[in-house]
């Protein structure tokens, strides 16, 4: 079966028939089914260990590293002892996902304002993503359902109570909300990885578009960084829809040694402040 990237599972037991289309086993979450099958000797691990393997698998070698057959051998078991846990692929990765939700805490929420309890899970959400550098790969195409997960959304719900505006709009600037995350923090972990420094890259995005600017064929882009006094978006912000930076156009001071926790929390605000301001705001 073709895993979140497309790519088939090599190690799955050959000639292994699928879950017929439409059973229960096939359609139910994974969350709702017996945590393994019901026939074979007694259980050698559980699902917590599975996702366990996985997480250190893909901490260490990549998303793409994550197979049945190599989850199996870090185990020391044969591959086809997994299917008494997990069906496929897919499925393991939604073990792993949720235990790396599972990471984040919800401790210090409950300040009162909606904005800053939502800014707090970004942060803890954003640790967690640069710990597990493949999270927002495998989350990419939307993060499934599981009991952490689902943690996660009860607290951001919670957040949002007292805000006037309807529950789907709410629904929607938390789904928003982790997809932004995601962005920014594949982002941030692709510039370590690259070597690059923030200040560079900022500068690089000044010095470009000051001379773009400059040759007079984008008047407005021109006109909104003039009105903006002058500053240049930073490297990264055009995910979020963010705004320009504080100093001169073409020039890498101020900004461009700023954190990037900092920016992080700058476009997160901006975004959720967009979604349910003024409303939000009451």
């Amino acid at each position: 079966m073709p895993d979140r990237t497309g790519s088939q599972d090599a190690s799955a037991p050959p000639g292994r028939p699928g879950p017929a289309a439409g059973s229960a086993r096939d359609a139910a979450s994974i969350w709702l089914r017996p945590a393994l099958s019901g026939r074979g000797p007694a259980p050698a691990f559980d699902r917590e260990r599975l996702a366990d393997a996985g997480v250190r698998l893909a901490d260490a070698e990549g998303l793409a590293a994550v197979t049945m057959r190599a989850v199996a051998r870090s185990l020391g078991s044969a591959p086809a002892s997994l299917y008494r846990y997990v069906t496929t692929r897919e499925e393991l990765l939604e073990l792993m996902i949720d235990r790396a939700a599972g990471e984040i805490r919800f401790n210090g929420l409950g300040s009162g304002d909606w904005l800053d309890d939502l800014r707090t899970l970004a942060h803890r959400s954003r640790e967690v993503q640069l710990r597990h550098p493949w999270l927002p790969e495998a989350t990419a195409s939307g993060s499934p359902l599981g009991p952490h997960t689902v943690a996660y959304l009860e607290h951001a719900l919670a957040a949002l109570a007292p805000v006037p505006v309807p529950a789907r709009t709410k629904l929607e600037a938390v789904g928003v909300l982790q997809s932004v995350v995601g962005s920014l923090t594949r982002a941030e972990r692709a510039r370590r990885t690259d070597g690059g420094t923030l200040a560079r890259w900022q500068r690089a995005d000044r010095e470009f578009l000051a001379r773009t600017v400059a040759a007079g064929e984008h008047p407005h882009v021109a006109a909104a960084v003039t009105a903006a006094g002058g500053g240049v978006p930073q490297h990264g912000e055009g995910e979020a829809g963010a705004a320009a930076g504080e100093d001169g156009a073409g020039t890498a001071a101020g900004a461009g040694d700023e954190d990037p926790a900092q920016i992080f929390d700058r476009i997160v605000t901006r975004v959720l402040s967009g979604l349910l301001g003024p409303e939000g705001r009451g």
